[in-house]
């Protein structure tokens, strides 16, 4: 089942050449036909049950997809939060929720692309937020403000988190948050949102909230407990953006291997030089090392056990191994490696993306040495 999925999506993937990604990054334009493709194909809508129209599969099959689609050179980002918004959905929403909204979503009629957490004065600290959610009747009214919040342009549905009892009035700070489906198409100018320019194509924003009406039916989980209920979510967003992280460097590698198999420099093959040869093979092996442990956590997400640790060192691993093999690539194509149509430079400045996103590696360091190890809390 697996390798089927695979060879299906670098078929799928060889429609969209190395070509096709230069000219969307170059133009900082989305990738509408690759991703309408996903969709079409099933792909997008994996997680979703067939009672409710998806394929009924799960977050190894996400991963899989996530990781061959970087493989191929593409760039997974542009789709993947319909994926990983499935585990907040799916275990905390309703049966009138799910039956109301996964249908299209499955159908691709509706896009769920949005994941609106981040805010700029809290930063990775969740329980910081200010974006607060008043109830008023049936109705909750939220004004606040995110950032780095990707998507939205090309989203009908976002997954929001808000304050809906301020910081100073709960016992614990991660109580009296709550998540909320948004439907953009009825927000009007109650939601504005204003693209930030990066280094990579990411097509990310800030949104500013003006006392935007939420149903309360709209109402994900309990009230309050939106903080704990995010958490699935943001597992499953670990473990796949690992995925992508696995898929890049696996890019690096696959070119740096051809590549230095067919440049002759002094009359050799440039791979023939072990100061060539080893940081490729190096590159590789940790690959292979976290997908071993996004393999674990996986595992574990799918038997409803925690995973918060192996989610997050999962990416950390990933995301640091494809940097290496970044690096490892630049060295190999020397300066052809900063060359547009080598597509090395583009993914070089995506991959250095989750080192830092969506959680910094320092602060999944300091999870693992509070959490795992039982070390005292540095903060």
């Amino acid at each position: 089942m697996e390798d089927e999925l695979r060879d299906a999506i670098r078929k799928l993937c060889e429609r969209y050449p190395e070509e096709y990604w230069q000219s969307l990054d170059r133009e900082r334009a989305y990738p509408v036909e690759f991703v309408g493709a996903l969709n079409d194909a099933g792909y997008l809508a994996c997680m979703i049950p067939e009672e409710f129209g998806g394929p009924g599969l799960g977050i190894r099959e996400a991963a899989t997809i996530l990781e061959e689609i970087n493989r191929s050179g593409g760039n997974g980002a542009a789709c993947h939060a319909q994926m990983y918004t499935m585990g907040t959905l799916l275990r905390h929403g309703s049966e009138e929720q799910k039956r109301r909204w996964l249908p299209d979503i499955a159908s691709g009629e509706t896009r769920l692309q949005a994941f609106a957490v981040t805010e700029p004065d809290a930063g990775s600290d969740t329980t910081k937020i200010s974006t607060f959610a008043e109830k008023r009747g049936d109705r909750y009214v939220v004004s606040g403000k995110k950032t780095f919040i990707s998507r939205v342009q090309h989203s009908e549905l976002m997954v929001l988190l808000a304050r809906t009892t301020r910081l100073e009035d709960v016992e614990r700070k991660t109580h009296g948050l709550s998540v909320f489906l948004v439907d953009l198409r009825e927000a009007g100018d109650r939601i504005r949102v204003s693209p930030l320019d990066t280094m990579i194509n990411h097509e990310t924003n800030e949104v500013f909230f003006d006392e935007l009406e939420i149903p309360e039916d709209n109402l994900i989980g309990e009230e309050g407990k939106g903080f704990h209920h995010i958490l699935s979510g943001m597992n499953a967003e670990r473990i796949l953006l690992a995925s992508e992280s696995v898929g890049d460097a696996l890019y690096f590698v696959d070119r740096s291997t051809k590549y230095a198999g067919e440049r002759v420099i002094f009359g050799r093959p440039i791979g023939q030089n072990q100061g060539v040869q080893f940081p490729i093979a190096r590159a590789y092996i940790h690959a292979q090392a976290a997908a071993a442990l996004r393999d674990r956590a996986v595992e574990l997400y799918e038997a409803e056990e925690p995973c918060g640790a192996e989610a997050n060192m999962c990416k950390l691993l990933a995301s640091e191994a494809a940097w290496e093999a970044a690096n490892a690539a630049m060295d190999t194509f020397g300066g052809y490696g900063l060359a547009e149509e080598y597509g090395i430079e583009r993914k070089f400045r995506e991959a250095r993306l989750y080192l830092i996103a969506p959680i910094a590696n320092n602060l999944i360091l300091s999870y693992v040495g509070q959490h795992v190890l039982g070390m005292p809390r540095s903060f």
